[in-house]
């Protein structure tokens, strides 16, 4: 295919520098898309480093918003108009002003179809309290995805067409292990922000170690927490409890095969990718039914569900899985089953396809129409044509 055939997407999220989910699974997206030969993709960070002698002016706060604001905004002025769709990754609340939002208007501006690509579980407070901002902006996109149904109902409350396409794992990267008889060993890797209440993971963990000699808690992440999360580890006076700050995603394969359980206490969540990477590396899921988990985690299958802020049942889900091994293990082969669901090679599909139609391209399938396509192999191929 020549390269003036290809569809050029310009991938508009934060940059690694910022640890999180959507940097990460746009790093997969970029990733997959390289073995297209249809497409050709290149990352446009809403974080752009400033070149050499202005980069002190980044660690200062306030300014650092300024400045690196403009830098971002110069960028997509002149890289855009190159672009034949413009694929912007998108948060909440101010974040969706300060970096989704130009994005937007100026990919309109010059006239660039826009996939807007929304991540948050808090979707539906944000689009009731900034609804004079937020739904105008987003009714610019010309097509709105998000990772589950979850969010595709809440839009659609709003008034929002949304499709959901998964997030996808890495299974080159993260390693299923076999974890027969489990250890009492647990892992959260949730960031330190209120919303994702890791001090219930805390409070779980005092009530586990009180009845399971030699539990532990390996604790990754960092945030506006911190603090009072080291406070309550003190007050609670937990004593094999390992904080180990921010771990850069290519570590995570390894801390994911330190521990042998799974816990998220989160209040409001979408579809956690750490959730899904638990299923891969084959940990056991404890975890809260906020937002769109239940979406993925079914009660007692794949996974062990309550209700929010119920530390208690976090704690009791965990003591039953480590005296019932069989059970553990009958919980964690339906989650790796699941998993197959988030690789490129299930979703594919459905991004090209995306792509194609923003662009005015014709999208043609090699394997016949209706025929089934195993998840577990990278059986359709597709091709992008004039």
């Amino acid at each position: 295919m020549k390269e003036s055939e290809k569809i050029r997407i310009c991938i508009v999220v934060a940059s690694l520098d910022i640890i999180g989910g959507q940097s990460v699974q746009a790093l997969r997206l970029l990733e997959g898309l390289r073995g297209e030969p249809g497409v050709e993709a290149e990352l446009l960070p809403i974080n752009p480093r400033l070149p050499g002698p202005l980069r002190f002016l980044q660690r200062i706060k306030y300014v650092r918003t300024v400045v690196t604001s403009i830098a971002y905004i110069a960028l997509l002025l002149a890289r855009l108009p190159r672009f034949d769709v413009v694929h912007v990754f998108s948060a909440s609340y101010l974040s969706f002003l300060l970096a989704p939002t130009p994005a937007i208007l100026i990919a309109r501006m010059y006239g660039k179809p826009v996939l807007l690509n929304y991540h948050s579980g808090e979707a539906e407070d944000h689009l009731r309290r900034w609804s004079r901002t937020a739904i105008p902006t987003m009714k610019l996109a010309h097509r709105l995805i998000v990772q589950s149904a979850y969010l595709v109902e809440v839009f659609g409350r709003f008034g929002l067409r949304a499709e959901a396409i998964f997030n996808t794992v890495d299974f080159s990267r993260f390693r299923f292990r076999r974890r027969a008889p489990l250890r009492p060993v647990l892992l959260s890797n949730r960031n330190f922000e209120k919303h994702y209440n890791v001090a219930a993971v805390l409070r779980a963990f005092a009530l586990v170690e009180r009845s399971v000699p030699g539990a532990r808690l390996i604790v990754a992440g960092d945030g506006s927490e911190r603090a009072n999360l080291h406070a309550l580890a003190r007050e609670l006076e937990l004593k094999n409890v390992e904080f180990l700050g921010p771990v850069p995603p290519p570590e995570m394969p390894s801390l994911y095969d330190r521990a042998d359980i799974f816990i998220n206490a989160s209040d409001v969540d979408n579809m956690p990718l750490s959730i899904i990477e638990a299923f891969a590396c084959g940990l056991p899921v404890v975890t809260t039914g906020a937002g769109g988990i239940p979406y993925i985690v079914t009660d007692g299958v794949n996974g062990t569900l309550v209700a929010c802020r119920d530390h208690e049942g976090l704690a009791r889900n965990v003591v039953n899985l480590l005296k019932d091994d069989r059970r553990a293990g009958a919980i964690v082969e339906a989650a790796r089953a699941d998993s197959r669901k988030y690789t490129w090679e299930a979703v594919r599909f459905e991004w090209l396809a995306a792509y194609a139609d923003l662009a005015g391209r014709e999208y043609r399938e090699a394997r016949p129409v209706g025929e089934p396509t195993p998840v577990t192999e990278p059986a359709m191929q597709a091709t992008v044509s004039e």
